[in-house]
């Protein structure tokens, strides 16, 4: 980890005896060391009395009720965070978008915390996959400024400030007295929220290194339960030795893997590699084909297999190795003998050997926690990939620490049904190897998977992007670009889907008078009428209709003339909009006839009372199954 920068200014104060003391004290017990809130509230590094009393006990001393937890300091203000309402929504923004009005993918642009309650009643155990690759807390890298020390009453009125506030990563350093803090208050809430919208059978892997990976493992074993985790795979990232480190060369990073339910998640098997395949050979010409040898001796205690075995040349083995067994009886031996599954080695009296055949075996291998580069890609890789496709140059700013594709497409393979629409999403989408990944795999096995994207504007210095989110769109728009020219002509490239819906977080399209009617004076009241900001736009307002409804921000949208107004259409008949003014009677009838499941009326739209009266009666009458509303 990079050094603090010495600063040249005079402390201008008496040393703090305190802190050197503390410094003294991680010395000799570093387990005593915590962080904790001084008289103003803020997060500094301080000593554990209790624990530091019974290091130097010789008995149990006296102390508070232990328990088994994970707790930090932030932790209850990271649950409100997490609970909140907001008061905002998501704007359509077709310009940056790539097919719009058929693409299944999205692209939500804004903070992650925000878009992940937004995105609750819409995807809520719908989602199939959540990979997240979040800052690793090094020193350098960053974490999400989150304002957790408010209410829920609060919450609401910050919440729609302007998006244009200022940017939310800050620095973590280990100096900063919370280092620990800050990485689990901003983890915390994500994670819980991600949690809920996972199908029974879904899963979700996120990518760490050492600094943070046993913390890491806590917070989710009290988000998922402990049971529900599946394993830590190595990802061996590193093709060569880093020369340059300080201690020893980190050649590794970590994927977490929890399921929803454990009991109903099962991998799907790895198609096996040429490798694999080769081993696999036929010297007595089978007609079985190819065939692996499989040891007969097997560690595990097995009473029934321990006996002599003679061999075709006459040749008498006395039994199987020392401290192992035949994994089979003597019966069953005989059996796949007269089978001719028994290879006794071209001479005829080697040890046997069980034979496995190719056509016999599972299409595939099972996972395993190890990840080596040469099967996953490595960093070098990854930079190398991105910096081809965005045509980077020296000096370009491009992302730091992009994932190989390999890497997320074996995720995919282990994780995803390629023909059941699942959803995989990635709040932390950086360079967007997420979407790539799953546009490559669509392609290479007809599927049909989605991505979910978020990544907050957070602004870069560079001349070719202004932010993040700005470089995560045009990665995304390449690569499905490059996806299609590279493979023209193949079976369902037409069909592929390379296009996303870009989704802004905003404020909600409601005016301040919604939330906070006591501030509204009389002179004002007016003004208050139309309940909808004067700068939304009817798709705007659709979209707020889909969040509040629940419906999938996916579905085919087409606007249409009835009676002279503009009606949205959602996915057909789900969701009929008209947020046009003087809405009448006529109108109404007219929509009532196309019967559809749910229908939405601006509530400054209707030309008369009588219409805003009667909207209901005319829809029972025509429509009865139909849900009305008013926005």
């Amino acid at each position: 980890m990079a050094e603090e920068p010495k600063s040249n200014k005079l402390k201008m104060h008496s040393p703090d005896l305190t802190q050197a003391n503390i410094d003294k004290l991680a010395e000799l017990f570093p387990n005593c060391v915590t962080e904790a809130r001084d008289e103003d509230g803020n997060l500094k590094r301080a000593i554990d009395f209790d624990q530091l009393k019974q290091e130097l006990s010789d008995h149990v001393v006296d102390g508070p009720r232990e328990r088994y937890q994970l707790n930090w300091p932030g932790k209850r203000e990271a649950l409100l965070a997490a609970n909140a309402p907001i008061a905002k929504t998501l704007r359509p923004c077709r310009e940056e978008s790539v097919d719009f009005d058929t693409t299944k993918n999205l692209f939500i642009e804004g903070d992650n915390l925000d878009a992940l309650k937004l995105l609750q009643e819409t995807y809520l155990n719908k989602v199939k996959l959540i990979y997240i690759d979040p800052p690793y807390n090094t020193g350098k890298e960053f974490v999400y400024d989150d304002d957790f020390a408010m209410d829920s009453s609060s919450y609401l009125i910050r919440s729609r400030q302007s998006s244009e506030a200022g940017n939310r990563l800050v620095a973590n350093t280990e100096a900063n007295g919370r280092f620990h803090s800050d990485w689990l208050s901003m983890m915390y809430p994500r994670l819980r929220l991600a949690h809920r919208l996972l199908r029974e059978d879904g899963v979700m892997l996120v990518s760490i290194d050492d600094h943070e990976v046993q913390n890491l493992r806590h917070v989710m074993d009290e988000i998922f339960g402990v049971g529900n985790f599946v394993a830590t795979i190595i990802w061996h990232k590193m093709d060569s030795p880093k020369n340059s480190a300080k201690h020893l060369s980190e050649d590794h990073e970590y994927l977490v893997l929890y399921a929803k339910h454990a009991d109903a998640w099962r991998p799907n098997l790895i198609p096996r590699s040429n490798e694999m395949l080769a081993r696999y050979r036929n010297p007595d010409d089978d007609p079985r084909g190819p065939w692996l040898l499989s040891d007969l001796a097997a560690r595990n205690p097995y009473s029934a297999g321990v006996y002599a075995i003679t061999t075709p040349s006459g040749k008498v083995i006395a039994g199987p190795p020392p401290g192992s067994y035949w994994r089979i009886s003597k019966e069953k031996f005989e059996e796949l003998d007269s089978d001719n599954r028994i290879w006794w080695g071209e001479s005829g009296d080697n040890r046997p050997g069980i034979k496995r055949f190719l056509n016999e075996v599972k299409d595939g291998v099972v996972p395993q926690t190890y990840w080596p580069w040469k099967e996953v890609g490595s960093t070098r890789n990854s930079k190398r990939e991105l910096s081809k496709l965005m045509n980077a140059t020296t000096g370009d700013l491009t992302f730091d620490t992009p994932k190989p594709t390999r890497l997320v497409r074996r995720i995919l393979q282990i994780c995803t049904d390629p023909n059941e629409s699942d959803v995989v999403i990635d709040f932390f989408a950086g360079s967007g190897t997420t979407a790539h990944a799953v546009m490559a795999m669509n392609q290479e096995d007809l599927g049909n998977r989605r991505f979910i994207q978020i990544q907050l504007p957070e602004k870069v210095e560079s001349d070719k992007f202004g932010t993040i989110a700005d470089l995560c769109k045009e990665r995304i728009r390449r690569a499905g670009a490059n996806i299609k020219t590279d493979n023209a002509g193949k079976d369902g490239i037409e069909n592929l889907d390379i296009g996303f819906r870009v989704l802004k977080v905003d404020t909600s399209n409601a005016k301040d008078v919604y939330y906070t009617p006591d501030t509204v004076i009389q002179d004002d009241l007016l003004g208050q009428i139309d309940n909808i900001k004067e700068d939304r736009k009817s798709a705007d307002l659709l979209f707020q209709v889909l969040l509040d409804w629940g419906v999938d921000l996916s579905l085919p949208i087409r606007a249409e003339k009835i009676a002279g107004k503009t009606v949205y259409l959602v996915d057909k008949n789900a969701v009929a909009a008209c947020f046009e003014a003087d809405v009448d009677e006529d109108f109404v009838k007219a929509l009532a006839e196309r019967k559809p499941l749910r229908a939405i009326f601006r509530d400054s739209g209707y030309g008369n009372d009588s219409t805003k009266i009667n909207v209901e009666q005319i829809f029972k009458l025509i429509s009865p199954t139909t849900e009305v509303k008013t926005l």
